[in-house]
This record gives structure tokens, sequence and C-alpha cells, in this order.
């Protein structure tokens, strides 16, 4: 028996890196025919195009991580029915379940594998090609920084400091601007609780301005609405939306842990499970995934001809029923853990009843 287990464990971890390799390989070359003109108008080495690939192979894997568990299951499976060993392990008095147990176990090994790399290894090659790719290549320097959910910029003559729940508008909560003199002594503070730009000037809402008049005295205004015309303005905040990319497992939940706002932890502790809920995605699928190619072949006599498309069609209707969830858990229609859960519920309990009944 467990030289059985040893046999279809290793067809299974063959067939993992001969899936991986091909798909690693038709990404790279997708993704090099839109980046290469880029690399070139900006005048890097190939060196550089070459190190920036090769950094960029464990996101491939991680990315494609579900979609490479669930097919090297499938055509595992299949192979053992297409030479007929499946037949014969069944007709030798082998249960489903225990043909089914070392394909289980292989991808259950991988998965920790990938969990383990999203936590050691991705931070690390991520903030790499992140850095080539938008600093070297496209001069997009980072100026600002990311901390417990507000966003801080030293500007010319002063120091900003505001939330940002919706990064792709000009509105700013709980704003702060702050100027200091020569001896680092605060000479203004401009507080408000909201702040928008338009129509290239910023409108504060709800504030206060302090003003030094002494070197131990300060003016305090306190305004409803106010406009200002500060040095900076939001286009320059180029505050890198990639950085989360670059977070291990343990920093995901730190940062789900220290958010001041309900709205910045529902996003942050989405960000945490919905991570984990795609690295282990590829378990479900494959739970699923094994009984289609049995069902195939009993009602049409085909096996991986029919299993591998339906396979892939099956990991698209999850990437995207999992975007729709992680979307929902985000705008809080949606508890982040339920929405992270709830994909791995529907498949990974309709494989295992399909299977349960294959196997009796």
């Amino acid at each position: 028996m467990i030289l059985l287990n040893r046999y279809i464990l290793a067809q299974f971890t063959r067939t993992f890196f001969t899936v991986a390799a091909a798909f690693v390989a038709i990404y790279i070359l997708v993704d090099s025919l839109e980046k290469i003109d880029n690399f070139m108008e900006a005048g890097k080495p190939i060196s550089l195009v070459i190190k920036f690939f090769l950094l960029n192979i464990p996101f491939i894997v991680d990315q494609l991580g579900p979609i490479l568990i669930l097919l090297s299951g499938v055509i595992s499976l299949g192979l053992l029915n297409h030479n007929n060993e499946l037949t014969a392990m069944m007709a030798g008095g082998l249960s489903l379940r225990t043909i089914v147990k070392p394909i289980l176990i292989g991808a259950l090994i991988f998965t920790t594998l990938f969990l383990a790399m999203a936590q050691w290894i991705l931070p690390h090659t991520i903030a790499a090609t992140n850095s080539i790719w938008y600093e070297d290549v496209n001069n997009k320097v980072p100026l600002g920084i990311f901390r417990n959910g507000r966003f801080y910029y030293q500007g010319k003559e002063g120091f900003f400091s505001f939330a940002r729940p919706w990064l792709d508008k000009d509105i700013f909560i709980n704003f702060s601007y702050s100027s200091w003199d020569s001896d680092y002594s605060l000479r203004t503070l401009v507080t408000a609780k909201k702040a928008e730009w338009q129509n290239s000037t910023w409108h504060l809402t709800q504030g206060q301005i302090q003003k030094k008049i002494s070197p131990d005295d300060y003016t305090t205004t306190l305004f409803e609405k106010k406009d200002f015309t500060f040095p900076e303005t939001p286009d320059q905040f180029f505050v890198p939306e990639y950085q989360a990319a670059e977070l291990s497992l343990t920093e995901l939940f730190q940062n789900s842990q220290n958010q001041r706002t309900h709205k910045e932890t529902i996003v942050a502790k989405t960000n945490f499970y919905g991570r984990i809920s795609y690295t282990l995605l590829g378990l479900p699928l494959l739970l699923l995934g094994l009984p289609v190619l049995l069902i195939s072949y009993q009602k049409w006599g085909r096996d991986l001809s029919v299993a591998i498309p339906a396979s892939c069609a099956m990991a698209f209707v999850a990437w995207g029923l999992w975007g729709a969830l992680q979307s929902l858990a985000r705008a809080d229609y949606f508890s982040p853990l339920l929405a992270a859960v709830l994909i791995h519920i529907i498949f990974g309990g309709g494989g295992f009843i399909l299977l349960h009944k294959q196997g009796t």
C-alpha cells in the first residue's frame, strides 16, 4: 500500500511541475510581449529584464497555484484511468478513496509550500519586481508611506497626514498639515475632519488652525469650511497601492489588528483572509475536479478531453466568485471571514459529495 501511495504521489508531483512549467512559460511570454517595450524605452539592459522575469516566477506560481493543483490532480487521475490502472486498482479491491488519497496529500503538500512561499519568499521577490518596474522602468518613486491606516507625505514646506478611504477620489479624512521653522519648532498646524481637492483648491471642513505667535504661545482658529493653497496637490502623493502585495501573511494579520476605523479594519481583514483563502483554493477545486473527470468518463467515455476544459471553466468560475465575494467584503456587505470560507464550502462540499457517490 505504501508503494502504491508513493507511485501515485510521484505521478502527481511530476504532473504538477510539468503543468507549472508550461503555464509559467506562457505567462512570461505574454507578459514579456507587453512589457519589453517599456524596458527598451527606459534604456534598461537585458540583464535587468531577465532579473525581473526570474524574480517574477514565484508570483506567477502563486497566482496560478489553485489551477495548477486542480489540473495536476485531474491529469494524474485521468492518466491512471486512461492506462486502465484505475480499473485494475478498483478491481483489486481498492476503494476510490484509497486511490485519490495520495493525490489529495500531494495537493495539501503543495498548498503548504504556497503558504510558506507567501510568508517568506513572495514579500521579497514582489518588492524587488515592483522596484524594478515602477521605479527603474516607469520612474515612479514613492514619495510617501502608509502605516496603520494613514498616509504620510513630506512636502516642500510641510508634512501631510491623512486617511484615504477611496484611492480613486481626492477626498481625505482626518487631514492634517504641519509646517516647521528652521529650529524644527512647529510653526503652523492645520487639521480638519475632511479635506477635498476640487477645482485646483483645497477645501477643508470642520477644522482648526494653530499658528505660532511666540516661542511658547499659539493661536487657535476654528472653522467650519475654509479653502487653502498648500504647495502640494494630491497627484504628488504617490504612495504605491501595490505595497500591500509585499506584505507577508503575518504582516497582513498584524495590519488587520492595528486599524483605527471600522472601514480600514474591514479592508485589512479582507486582505488577510482573502490572501489565505486564495492560497487554499486549490484543495476544494481538486475535490470537485476529480469526480467531474470520473463522471465524464462514465457518461461520454472520455476523461481528459472533457475534464481538462471543464476544470479550467470551473477554475475561472471560482476566480470570479472569489473576486466578487472579496469586493462585497471590502464594501462591508459581507463578513471578511465568511467571504473567505464560503467558496471553499461550496466547491469543497460539492466535490466531497460527488466523490463520495463515485466511491459507493
